[in-house]
This record gives C-alpha cells, sequence and structure tokens, in this order.
C-alpha cells in the first residue's frame, strides 16, 4: 500500500493510497479540525482522473467543515473518495485495504456512508480501524443516516416555506424532487403523507413509476424536473444541477433540497437571489444525517433522540441564516458561510489559535 500526502492551501491534510493488491484507488481530504476531528462520508464513484476525485474530495471536504460549523456538531471537516464503480468494482479487499489506510490517520478523520457505499461496506471498513459511524443500530451504532437527513431537510423546508410564502405549512404547495435515493424517497412519502402535490424524477424510471402510484405524486422525465412550474425544487441527486443552463428554466420560488454542492459556481447563488428565488443552503438543509453520526461520536455514545433533538434545530439555523442574507442584502450561501466561518473564528480565539 503506497500512501502519498498531496499539500493543499488551507487543507490540514490531504493523501492518496494506491494498493496494487486490492485496487484500491483513494483520497482522503481533512479541511479544519478547529471544532473537533473531522468527520464526513465515503464515496465510490467512476471518476475519469485522479483530479476530478481530489477536486471533489476537496470541496465536499470544505462543505463539511461549514456543516458541521452550523449545525453545532463539534466536529471538523473531512471527505474521502474510492475512484472506481460501486456496482461492480466492490470487494471485502477493497475495504478492508480503506479501513487500513483510514486507520494511518490516528483518528484526525471517521468516516461514514455516502454516495455509492452501504452499512456491509463499513462493517469491512470497521475490521480495520475504529474511525467509522453509521454501523448498524444493532451494534450500538447510528445505523442508516438516510432517514435523518430526510427528516432534516422535511424541518428545513419549514423555514424556507416561511420564508418564501409566510408559512410554515408544507401542504397545498407542489414540490419537483430530482432524486429518489434513500433522501430524496423518504422526502417523497413523507410530502405525500401530508397532502403535498409533488413531481417526481430518477434516472431510474422503475423507481419513479414505483413513487406515482402514490397519493398526489406524479412522474416526468429527469431532464424536464427543471422546467416544472412548481413552488419549491428539492434537488436530492448529485450537485452542480444549479448553473447557467437549469436556472433560466427553473419554475419555483424556492429550492431547498438534500443533494450537496447544488451550486456549480458561488455565483449562481447571486443568480438566484436575482430572480427572487428563495435558496437554502444545501449543507444547512441537509445535515441531518452528520448531526445524527455526531451524536455516536459524541460523549455518552448513541442515542436516538438526541439526534432527533438537535436535528431539529436545522430549522433556527435556516432562520438565522435568511435574516443574515436580509439584513447584510448578501445571498444566503455566502451568510451560511459567514455564519460558520464565525463559529470557527469564535473556536480559534478561543483556542489562540491563528485564523486559517
Amino acid at each position: 500500500m503506497e500512501i502519498i500526502e498531496i499539500p493543499v492551501d488551507g487543507y490540514e491534510k490531504v493523501v492518496k493510497c494506491n494498493d496494487p493488491e486490492t485496487g484500491l484507488r483513494a483520497i482522503i481530504g481533512v479541511h479544519d479540525t478547529t471544532l473537533g476531528p473531522a468527520l464526513g462520508g465515503l464515496r465510490m464513484w467512476p471518476y475519469e482522473t485522479e483530479q476530478a476525485a481530489l477536486t471533489d474530495v476537496l470541496r465536499l471536504s470544505r462543505g463539511m467543515t461549514y456543516k458541521s460549523a452550523v449545525a453545532n456538531t463539534g466536529l471538523g471537516g473531512g471527505k474521502s473518495v474510492i475512484i472506481g464503480n460501486s456496482k461492480k468494482d466492490k470487494s471485502e479487499a477493497l475495504f478492508r485495504a480503506m479501513g487500513r489506510f483510514i486507520d494511518t490517520l490516528d483518528g484526525l478523520y471517521t468516516t461514514a456512508e455516502d454516495v455509492g457505499i452501504g452499512i456491509r461496506e463499513l462493517e469491512w471498513i470497521r475490521q480495520e480501524t475504529k474511525y467509522v459511524t453509521g454501523l448498524s443500530r444493532e451494534s450500538g451504532s447510528s445505523g442508516n443516516p438516510s432517514p435523518f437527513t430526510a427528516r432534516g431537510v422535511m424541518r428545513g423546508l419549514r423555514a424556507v416555506t416561511e420564508e418564501a410564502f409566510g408559512t410554515s405549512r408544507l401542504d397545498g404547495f407542489h414540490y419537483a424532487i430530482q432524486g429518489l435515493g434513500h433522501v430524496g424517497a423518504e422526502i417523497a412519502r413523507g410530502l405525500s403523507i401530508m397532502g403535498a402535490f409533488v413531481t417526481v424524477a430518477d434516472i431510474d424510471q422503475e423507481v419513479t413509476s414505483e413513487f406515482t402510484v402514490l397519493p398526489g405524486i406524479e412522474g416526468v422525465e429527469p431532464s424536464d424536473i427543471y422546467d416544472v412550474d412548481c413552488d419549491v425544487f428539492v434537488p436530492c441527486a448529485l450537485g452542480g444541477i444549479l448553473n447557467d443552463d437549469t436556472i433560466p428554466r427553473l419554475q419555483c420560488k424556492a429550492i431547498a433540497g438534500a443533494a450537496n454542492n447544488q451550486l456549480l459556481e458561488d455565483r449562481h447563488a447571486e443568480e438566484l437571489r436575482k430572480r427572487g428565488i428563495v435558496y437554502a443552503p444545501d449543507y444547512v438543509i441537509n445535515a441531518g444525517g452528520i448531526v445524527n453520526v455526531s451524536v455516536e461520536v459524541g460523549e455518552g455514545g448513541y442515542d436516538e433522540r438526541t439526534a432527533v433533538q438537535k436535528i431539529e434545530n436545522i430549522y433556527t439555523a435556516l432562520r438565522e441564516v435568511f435574516q443574515i442574507a436580509r439584513s447584510e442584502g448578501i445571498t444566503t450561501a455566502k451568510a451560511a458561510d459567514h455564519l460558520a466561518e464565525q463559529r470557527l473564528a469564535e473556536a480559534r480565539a478561543r483556542r489562540g489559535s491563528p485564523t486559517a
């Protein structure tokens, strides 16, 4: 196993691993540990180049720092990626090698579930390192974070509808959900139960068809989801979907979803503001999963009631972000960053450490 450190300005530690014996090609990025050890999910994706994987891990790990700061998890930001196809490249040997790679950081980074990764893979990793969360509930761990991410988005939606429409009720509005993975599916079901009208789209047409039998849900082609005349657009797939091509097509008054890195570029937040679209910064509204696993690594171990109580605070965090954006005349994305940076600066001041 070959491990090479990659120097990156503004990041505490970035390392890559190549293990010819198992086929593992992976990168771990630790952005900032001012608030505590870094925690963030492991993603498996068939990146075309190592540079593309590095770009993703840097962006995602920085996002985790800000997400944890705003959510008051007491943790820092990190992320890891494996270059590979999650449908055909998985093996116990590969993930045990990933566990050994994580273990070389001696607790600086703890991993969790993300795209392409499930509890089975995390349990393989756990055989080689203790720095992994989100294992089965039966083992005393916090389990699948997706229901908690969805719970947080549902809670955050109340702050969004309050900001955009003057009411925290969720029924009576039309939602367009992009992506019916674990989180998007939970949100679709929840909104259907509440009596909302929901349009869904997923790259898997069979999945879309399963949901269109539920009350108030209709399906469209994935390429048409941006054109749906709706109240709230709910992106729950991959990132970069708010860009020069898609923003002019949007027919919504608000955007609030679970996908990470929804804005292709920072300037796209200003484009949304100019169009009068209320944008819930992704790392604020989708923090339910990281809040859930943060309880597991905290003192006393995992307690679901504590996790749920903390997830309820996503509503308050979004209200604070919207208030900052209004008072300072800035985008909600900048307002969220300001809030996170303020909390990081306060923590550095308490520790007497310099600003990064």
